[in-house]
């Protein structure tokens, strides 16, 4: 028995790397008594058996950054702490050897360029000199990163444990976590097998056992257990203590030298699921068994890149099973159904490079109510009601492991676990050729295949197979009618006496106006960061509805709960699913619905940025003039069992207007051509109004106080770091994706946050901010001559400030 304190400030449950981690990060705080409980030993869950490798670049600017301080962290840790770590920086290669995989490979250098880390496009020749005992025949090419590495995992995780005790916390081995008191929506203590722990917050950082452990408590978190094998070889001649890790992902398969010998392992295409009912609770220091026949095709993969590997001996085959997660990212944050209970874990084998970082971050947010940056990518509240099913959930986890080593095409769906959530005109739309994707569960239409044309998605970095019937439907939004199935979109009633004065504080843009008006507004952070981008209809005088993306339904309903001011008569209601929405966009909206309805839809009787409950076709409707695409255009909300009803009418009226079906993927056409703003891209909890040009919808001039309005009266005072502008690329044969490297007078100043193409305009679009440490304005941004690196090429780029699409007077920026 261990004589536990009575209480703590934070509750580590979790010894292995991301809870030594957390523990170290909080204690160098200094936020109080920080105590780490692990059920056996540091390190026994999965730490022990990983393979080590240290890998930095992300799709996502600050998950890169996320693993680079893990780099920065390793590189010190061994001297601060004594404790021997096995970290050192190899460099990591990654081949290519087919025409596609190099287009990904040199976009990926071209990422790397864009968050500032250093990758080097190597030809075959040069990726032997780094790695003499592979076959190269078939490598067409590769990238070097001299920063990436790899470390000993336990070594590691002991090195922070010993760092967190130095810094005053305390960590305990051998005592079981058993159930948690929450009050109020609150945890306020552990319960263990050797008593209660009160504590004031709580991470789960428990690998596999995250998942039925926060269940306990009604905390959901996405994950299930798969196995993951890989060999560790006797010593093999040429391998030197200094060979690069690589990666060989058209051969599905990863290297790292190990005393002489090397490690190989990979992602096979058929993953193995393990603890289908449940992650044995003693499970510590232990491995499955070894599975040969399943490792086979991956050997002989590896064989074919290092044929060395056919006369090695073998030490032994690992099978340790790890947490993965159905996106193939980890988890991180406070969950959205227990105030002060934070997760950490879900790492998809890669918790050796991320966990220096997720500790740092996951301390930062315990202890300062924040994240250090926005990390949306990796945020708890990406996750639904979908994920709360844990045969769901390893379907499509199983697709995500899968897919680790194949080609990352652009606008790639998921297959598995589909269709799940379908709004009531589903079947309708897939009559009408609809291509569907996927987002939270919903399957929403991305495009319609017209007449002769292949009804799937056929990917590839050129002009991908829907790019024709795209443009058809962005052009009948321009020029007559696009009808387009939204009922996807999060919505939210908030009601009670205080709710206008809830929503003042809320949001930044002016709510206290009459019964009737539509706001557009952000909800921002105390550092004016936009952690929310949504609209508003006042219903009544003590009513709102709220409409919001729908893949941020848990973030901005859990954000407005947690912000709402202590003692506020109000109630938060998720009406998500009572509403479809079909959304009528184009010059000859107004013509398609006034033929079915007596309502006045003129300019005087029905204003832009107004709500209106109208009768359509029968059909009682919210109508809310509003526009993402920039025309002319309602969104009609109403009641699942009139959809449809209403869709039926207005398809009939529709087609002597030139009215056509459209989808996701049009809209994003548009929406660029307007350079409407896209939160999780272009916006969000780094960026304030300010740097996103957002400046007119926020209620500065009014002396109504509102969540981080100081920082935006002192940064109205300040020159701004950074500014959003718009580039547009004549040339067609350039395909922007984002993530394109921005020059400004040949000097790097960022990166597209998102990209596409204009049909209007006839060009490619994207947007991005321009910085600049000095201070950036608009006539900095309009003074420079600009470049945009795409795939390791440099190409011209105009840059703007004013949308180049501008329906009220048809100016087109040609």
């Amino acid at each position: 028995m261990t004589d536990l304190p009575s209480s703590a400030a934070v509750v580590v449950v979790g010894g292995g790397i991301v809870g030594c981690s957390t523990a170290y990060h909080l204690a160098a705080m200094g936020i109080g008594e920080v105590l780490l409980l692990e059920r056996d030993k540091l390190t026994s869950g999965s730490t022990w058996h990983a393979a080590g490798l240290v890998g930095q670049l992300r799709t996502n600017a600050n998950i890169t950054r996320l693993l680079g301080y893990s780099v920065e962290l390793y590189d010190r840790l061994e001297a601060e702490t004594g404790q021997a770590t096995g970290w050192k920086r190899n460099g990591g290669l990654r081949l290519a050897c087919n025409a596609d995989r190099w287009t990904e490979v040199k976009r990926q250098a071209t990422t790397a360029h864009s968050f500032g880390l250093e990758m080097h496009l190597l030809s075959p020749a040069e990726a032997l000199a780094l790695w003499p005992l592979m076959q190269v025949d078939d490598v067409v090419g590769a990238a070097f990163l001299p920063t990436d590495g790899q470390a000993n995992p336990s070594d590691i995780a002991m090195a922070l444990a010993r760092g967190a005790r130095a810094q005053g916390a305390r960590i305990v081995e051998d005592v079981a976590v058993t159930d948690f008191v929450v009050e109020e929506g609150r945890i306020r203590a552990v319960e263990t097998d050797q008593g209660r722990v009160a504590c004031g917050k709580l991470v789960l950082a428990c690998g596999q056992w995250t998942r039925q452990l926060a269940a306990r408590m009604g905390v959901n978190v996405p994950l299930v257990s798969v196995q993951h094998q890989y060999l560790i070889t006797e010593p093999i001649a040429g391998v030197t203590p200094d060979l690069p890790t690589l990666r060989d992902p058209d051969r599905l398969t990863y290297f790292k030298e190990e005393v002489g010998g090397l490690v190989m392992g990979g992602y096979e295409p058929n993953p193995i699921p393990w603890a289908l009912d449940g992650v044995p609770e003693r499970f510590a220091h232990q491995l499955l068994d070894e599975d040969w026949d399943h490792f086979e095709p991956m050997m002989e993969l590896a064989m074919g890149r290092v044929p060395a590997l056919a006369e090695a001996g073998i030490k032994q085959l690992i099978n340790g099973p790890e947490s993965f997660t159905p996106d193939g990212n980890f988890i991180l944050g406070e969950a959205p159904e227990v105030q002060d209970v934070f997760v950490g874990a879900g790492f998809n084998a890669f918790g050796i490079a991320a966990g220096g970082g997720a500790g740092m971050a996951l301390a930062e947010w315990v202890g300062r109510g924040a994240p250090p940056f926005d990390l949306w990518a990796v945020d708890i509240r990406r996750f639904g009601a979908a994920h709360r099913d844990t045969d769901w959930v390893r379907t499509r986890t199983l697709e995500a492991y899968a897919k680790h080593y194949t080609m990352a095409w652009p606008q790639e769906e998921m297959a598995t676990g589909r269709p799940l959530r379908r709004s009531p005109l589903y079947d309708r739309l897939e009559g009408a050729g609809a291509v569907f994707g996927e987002k939270l569960g919903w399957e929403r239409a991305n495009w319609f295949a017209g007449p002769g044309e292949d009804a799937s998605d056929r990917y590839g970095f050129g002009r991908q197979n829907w790019f024709a019937a795209v443009g058809r439907e962005h052009r009948a939004a321009r020029e007559a009618a696009a009808l387009f199935d939204q009922s996807s979109f999060a919505k939210f009633e908030l009601a009670g006496p205080d709710a206008e004065a809830a929503l003042s504080w809320l949001c930044a843009n002016d709510v206290t106006k009459p019964t009737g008006s539509l706001t557009y507004t952000q909800l921002l952070n105390e550092r004016g960061g936009i952690e929310c981008d949504l609209t508003v209809a006042r219903l009544r005088t003590d009513r709102f509805y709220i409409v919001t993306g729908t893949g941020f339904a848990t973030h901005d309903r859990d954000w407005i709960k947690r912000h709402i001011p202590t003692g506020m008569r109000v109630q938060l209601t998720d009406v998500t699913g009572a509403h479809a929405v079909l959304s009528l966009f184009g010059p000859r909206a107004r013509d398609v619905l006034q033929g079915l309805t007596r309502a006045d839809l003129g300019n005087s009787a029905f204003p832009f940025g107004t709500v209106q409950e109208i009768g359509i076709a029968g059909c009682p409707v919210r109508a809310l003039r509003v526009t993402y695409v920039g025309e002319l255009g309602w969104e009609l909300h109403v009641p699942v069992e009139f959809a449809l009803t209403l869709f039926k009418a207005l398809r009939g009226s529709g087609r002597s207007h030139g009215l056509v079906l459209a989808g996701y993927r049009a809209i994003e056409s548009l929406r660029l051509e307007k350079a409407y703003r896209a939160w999780g891209s272009d916006i969000g909890p780094d960026h304030t109004p300010l740097m996103a040009g957002l400046g007119w919808a926020v209620k500065l001039k009014k002396a109504i106080p509102f969540l981080g309005r100081d920082t935006l009266l002192a940064q109205r005072q300040e020159s701004l770091p950074r500014l959003l502008a718009g580039f547009m690329v004549a040339d067609p044969a350039v395909v922007l994706l984002g993530r394109e490297t921005i020059y400004r007078n040949g000097e790097r100043a960022g990166w597209l946050s998102s990209a596409g193409w204009g049909y209007t305009i006839e060009k490619n679009l994207g947007l991005g901010y321009v910085r600049n440490e000095t201070g950036v304005d608009r006539a900095y941004v309009l003074d420079g001559m600009y470049e945009l690196e795409v795939a390791g090429e440099r190409v011209p780029a105009e840059v703007f400030l004013d949308p180049p699409y501008d329906p009220k007077n048809a100016r087109v920026r040609a």
